[in-house]
């Protein structure tokens, strides 16, 4: 195999800058879809796609993907990052002391919230990472996201997009049976993501235009213990050396049931942060969920012996955002 070192023993722990750089420059996908492109690997589901994922649909099992919006999320306020804050403006008790101003006895509710985009379950969006003041597709960062939102990739762009194939590879359960969870700081490798596909079997099997879920049980113990760090803490994840079986499964993007979706603490002696986020994001357009709750959907897959599903993940169009909450649903 040509290209950087898929096995994360390789990796220069001292030298984040040189190991991003080796895959930024080997997967960039750059160009690919034209000057103008903003969806990245979304241009990888078609039509035919979609059909073939409609076409998974036999129990009429519909799971929700998605973590709560409330107050006792997992959000810390690190860069200002908190738990939603839900405001009813008009309550039941308003109605039934008819102070709302309406006719004939008739009252409702009403609420408002206010909420960082990426608080709990979400999408990147493909202006939210830069590298070396690049954005997606080789545009200048400044140029692309300004006080006005991202100008160019804004999540708006992808509104249909997240609609296709899903299949969930849930390493936890095939590299831990007895606890069905990973360690924190596990650095899953592509021989991991293709052990576990060849442990799960060929409705697992990934290709072109798939969204994969990566399960490492990291939500599940947050449910039993507690956050305790969920949201920036250690955790199990993507090594930044799958940045290969990324590019060229050709997936069309890929969440996992962590904060990060890579490994933390990253894969470094020295300062770094995220670093499979600046090879993905701006170079190869790749989108990233993170904080997906695959419990039940790994259950689901358990009891009826395949991994793949269809899959609707839409985000919310929200002019020039570089995020989108979301509420993934598995339906087989």
């Amino acid at each position: 195999m040509t290209g950087p070192s898929e096995d994360p023993r390789d990796l220069d722990r001292q030298n984040p800058e040189g190991e991003i750089a080796a895959r930024a420059r080997a997967y960039r996908n750059w160009g690919r879809w034209g000057e103008d492109d903003r969806l990245g690997t979304l241009n990888l589901i078609d039509a035919a796609k979609r059909v073939e994922a409609a076409g998974l649909v036999r129990e009429g099992i519909v799971v929700s993907l998605s973590q709560p919006f409330d107050t006792d999320g997992p959000q810390t306020g690190w860069r200002r990052r908190t738990n939603p804050v839900h405001t009813m403006t008009d309550t039941g008790t308003d109605a039934e002391r008819g102070n709302q101003g309406f006719p004939h006895g008739i009252g409702g509710a009403d609420d408002v919230i206010a909420m960082p985009l990426q608080c709990s379950t979400q999408w990147d969006g493909l202006g939210h990472i830069f590298d070396h003041g690049d954005a997606w597709n080789g545009r200048r960062a400044g140029d692309v996201v300004t006080s006005d939102g991202d100008l160019v990739t804004g999540i708006e762009h992808t509104r249909t997009a997240f609609v296709t194939r899903g299949v969930l590879l849930d390493v936890a359960r095939h590299l831990r049976p007895e606890t069905g969870e990973l360690e924190d700081g596990y650095a899953i490798s592509a021989a991991d993501l293709d052990a576990t596909i060849a442990a799960q079997g060929p409705s697992s099997a990934v290709g072109r235009g798939d969204i994969v879920v990566v399960r490492t049980g990291r939500y599940t113990r947050a449910r039993r213990e507690g956050w305790n760090g969920y949201a920036g803490g250690p955790a199990a994840g993507l090594s930044l050396t799958t940045a290969g079986w990324l590019h060229r499964t050709q997936i069309a993007g890929i969440a996992t049931d962590t904060w990060g979706f890579e490994v933390r603490p990253n894969e470094f002696d020295v300062p770094s942060f995220q670093p499979l986020h600046q090879v993905v994001i701006p170079n190869i357009g790749l989108s990233i969920g993170e904080m997906w709750d695959l419990d039940e959907l790994a259950e689901t897959c358990r009891r009826l012996g395949r991994y793949d599903f269809f899959l609707a993940a839409p985000t919310l169009p929200i002019t020039g955002a570089v995020g989108s909450p979301v509420n993934p649903v598995a339906v087989l």
